[in-house]
Parts: C-alpha cells; sequence; structure tokens
C-alpha cells in the first residue's frame, strides 16, 4: 500500500512539473538550451579565451618553458618578422583560390544536378556527391599524393601533350583541398537551384534574353547567398588545414603548419598564430553576412 502511495505521488510530481514548464515556455526552452550553452561558452569559447590569453606570454629562451608574463612580442614579431607575413598572406591566398576554384566547379555540377537531370536519378547524384565525404580524410590526401607524384596518374595524363604533373607544392595543395571540401560548395547551390522557380527561367527567355544574361541576371543574384554560404566551409576548412599541405604541399608552409612546429618549442607563439585564423574567420562571416549567407546555411 505504501509502495502505491509513493508512486502516485511520484506520478503526481512530474505532472505538476510538466504543467509547469507548459505554462512557462521560456523556462523550458532555458532548461532545454542549458546543456548545449553550457558546454559552448566553457569548452569551445572558453578553449578561445585561454589561447588567446596564452598567446600574450613568452618562453624561456634556454628551457623554453612558459613563462606567464604579459607582452605583446608575439604579435609584433607576427607583424614585422617578413616569413610570418608571407605564411599569412599565403594561407588566405590559399583559402579564396580553394573557395574560387569549389565555386567554378560546383556550379556546373549543381545545375545538372538540380535542373538538367531526370528526377528519379537526382537523389542518387546527391548521394554520389557526398560518398567522398565518407571515406577517411588521410586516404584521400594520399591517394592525391599518389596521383600528383612523378610517373603518377597527372603525369601518365599529361604526357601525350607534352606536359608534366604539378609534383608536390602550393598547386598539389590547392588541388587537394579544392576535392576535400568540394561537395561542401555543391550541396547549398544544389538546394538553391532546386528550389529556383522554372518560371523565372521560361519568363527570361520569353522576354528575349539569352543564356548568360538569364545566368547573370536571375540566377546568379538568386544562387548567390547559397554560394556565400559555401564559401564560408570551404574558405574556412582551408584556412586551418595543415595535414594536406604537410602530405603534397612539398616545402610549402601555411599557418597550420607553423602553429604544429611551435606547439613544444614555443606554445605562446603557436598560439598567437593559432589567433590569426580565428580573426580572419570571423572577418569573412562578417562579410559573408551581407549576403545573406548565415540565412542559406
Amino acid at each position: 500500500m505504501t509502495a502505491l502511495t509513493s508512486e502516485a505521488a511520484g506520478r503526481g510530481t512530474v505532472r505538476r512539473l510538466a504543467g509547469a514548464l507548459h505554462r512557462r515556455p521560456r523556462l523550458r526552452l532555458a532548461l532545454l538550451l542549458t546543456a548545449p550553452l553550457l558546454w559552448l561558452v566553457m569548452l569551445y569559447l572558453g578553449s578561445l579565451t585561454v589561447l588567446f590569453v596564452s598567446a600574450f606570454w613568452t618562453t624561456n629562451s634556454f628551457t623554453s618553458e612558459v613563462v606567464r608574463v604579459w607582452s605583446t612580442d608575439n604579435f609584433h614579431a607576427l607583424f614585422t618578422t617578413p616569413v610570418y607575413r608571407q605564411v599569412i598572406l599565403r594561407s588566405v591566398g590559399v583559402a579564396l583560390a580553394v573557395t574560387a576554384l569549389c565555386a567554378v566547379i560546383a556550379f556546373p555540377v549543381a545545375f545538372y544536378t538540380a535542373r538538367v537531370a531526370r528526377p528519379r536519378w537526382r537523389p542518387l547524384l546527391v548521394v554520389a556527391i557526398l560518398t567522398p565525404l565518407w571515406a577517411s580524410y588521410l586516404v584521400k590526401v594520399y591517394a592525391w599524393r599518389l596521383i600528383l607524384s612523378e610517373g603518377g596518374l597527372a603525369d601518365w595524363m599529361l604526357r601525350p601533350f607534352g606536359l608534366g604533373g604539378p609534383g608536390f607544392g602550393l598547386a598539389a595543395a590547392i588541388l587537394t583541398l579544392t576535392y576535400l571540401w568540394l561537395p561542401y560548395m555543391i550541396l547549398p547551390i544544389h538546394t538553391a537551384l532546386e528550389q529556383l522557380p522554372g518560371g523565372l527561367l521560361d519568363a527570361s527567355a520569353d522576354l528575349g534574353a539569352r543564356s548568360w544574361r538569364t545566368f547573370r541576371s536571375v540566377v546568379l543574384p538568386m544562387v548567390l547567398p547559397s554560394v556565400a554560404a559555401g564559401s564560408i566551409f570551404t574558405f574556412s576548412l582551408s584556412l586551418g588545414d595543415y595535414i594536406t599541405v604537410q602530405i603534397v604541399g612539398g616545402k610549402t608552409q601555411l599557418i597550420g603548419n607553423l602553429v604544429y612546429s611551435n606547439i613544444e618549442l614555443n606554445l605562446p607563439m603557436a598560439a598567437a598564430l593559432g589567433t590569426v585564423p580565428v580573426v580572419v574567420i570571423v572577418l569573412y562571416l562578417l562579410a559573408m553576412r551581407r549576403t545573406g549567407a548565415l540565412s542559406s546555411l
């Protein structure tokens, strides 16, 4: 009898709590968001804060131990040392080049999958686009290393034209990064083109506009936010990558490589270098926000 009474009391408490939460939607939303917000603030933003603070520390030149003394020497070295300036500019240039190549390649592919291919084949084509994402990152990079190596597939295909493969270097890193992040550009463009009303294209043709004019005046303005949304992924992922450059980049150095090489020898300098991609990506997000890209994600 006592067990039944306690069980009934427990059910009554649960009902009262459920009723209270039902009447207070803001409290319910706050409870639902508490755990992910704590994770975001404590682990993600907290780690970024520690990174930024440690960038103002120094190291002992003899023992390489971190000295927790406030100093701006690391940031001063970033902007006054030619090597660091070149690496930063090169890294941003590589990210922009990868983003541009992805956009140029992704647009015709997405247009075919969204507007030209038969409706029953479109889901299969989307799956085919996503398939490379299921493979291991390292497997894909090392596959490209074999393709670009001396005597590899690139050399074999270009030899009849009297040309050779790009080998290992900056061009190889850009090609490999373009292959790795291309699906992130194709998918948002495919979605935007799929939602594009066909009547707009017919109306443009009826008004005498040619294909290029239709693309420039009708298609591109409506798809541009999705292109910008895809560029956020390709730009940020390329800017922070260091494994691809280390495998196929030859002697090329990007920000990620310098961060990796300084972690054990000069942790504060590695932290200062690590803040550069964060600042660049924040500025890039602010620029893309004006295009409506964030609402297209």
